[in-house]
């Protein structure tokens, strides 16, 4: 590839890897996602108003705008499907920083400040506002650790810590804030959560009938013992 073009994995690439039983272990996966959009889907991933997002419980609006501009950015909405932002991995990600991900609180406050930051400096506007084909040269930079204006392990490892976050909240359980509406499974055709397996199921042909349930809609896992693993510095693993 050329020193200069932005380094790219398809969203094919990326769910070939992921398979029906990935929804887990999709971040093996590096770097920035997406295919080149047609110029009508670049039209329509440029930045809806922010009236319409949740309210969020730890992040502040600044802070929002430029995480879902982020996401939206990483796995991004095309003829395939929906991507991060439908899947609202930028909720996901903003409930997590008050438990599981505490400890990365400061790292989103620190980066997303110099995300911007260099945005201001190097495109002359705010990431969310943005063209996608900016935000997407800008987040190539950050990626290689190329932008300015980061601390710690720079840009590159912000990335990085952004990206494996926006993988669990595309295609963890819902119950945790992401992936919204059964998105990211129905993407990659992950059937769901299932307490027994017939040996039709295990052949996929016919495939499965999708359930759309969380793991906590069944009796065996509770909302209690969840909480219990919501803690600061708590070992949390997504369904």
């Amino acid at each position: 590839m050329s020193g200069d073009a932005p380094r790219k994995i398809s969203r094919r690439a990326l769910l070939k890897g992921v398979g029906t039983a990935g929804a887990a272990a999709v971040g093996a996966q590096a770097g920035l996602l997406g295919d080149a959009a047609t110029p009508a889907l670049e039209a329509a991933q440029q930045p809806p108003s922010a009236p319409g997002r949740d309210v969020r419980e730890h992040l502040t609006a600044a802070e929002a705008d430029t995480l879902d501009a982020i996401v939206a950015r990483i796995i991004p909405t095309d003829e395939r499907g929906p991507g991060a932002r439908e899947a609202q991995a930028g909720r996901y990600i903003d409930r997590a920083l008050g438990g599981a991900l505490a400890d990365s609180r400061q790292a989103y406050t620190a980066g997303l400040a110099a995300v911007d930051a260099y945005a201001r400096s190097s495109r002359r506007g705010p990431f969310h506002q943005l063209s996608a084909a900016d935000q997407d040269s800008l987040l190539t930079e950050v990626e290689r650790g190329t932008a300015a204006g980061f601390a710690g392990g720079g840009s590159a490892a912000f990335f990085e810590m952004v990206r494996a976050h926006t993988i669990q909240g595309m295609f963890g359980d819902p119950y945790y804030g992401g992936n919204a509406n059964f998105v990211g499974w129905d993407l990659i055709g992950y059937p769901g959560i299932r307490t027994s397996v017939t040996a039709a199921d295990q052949r996929m042909n016919p495939p499965p009938v999708r359930i759309h349930k969380s793991a906590y809609d069944y009796d065996m896992f509770t909302k209690a013992a969840s909480a219990s693993l919501n803690g600061a510095g708590s070992s949390w693993r997504l369904v």
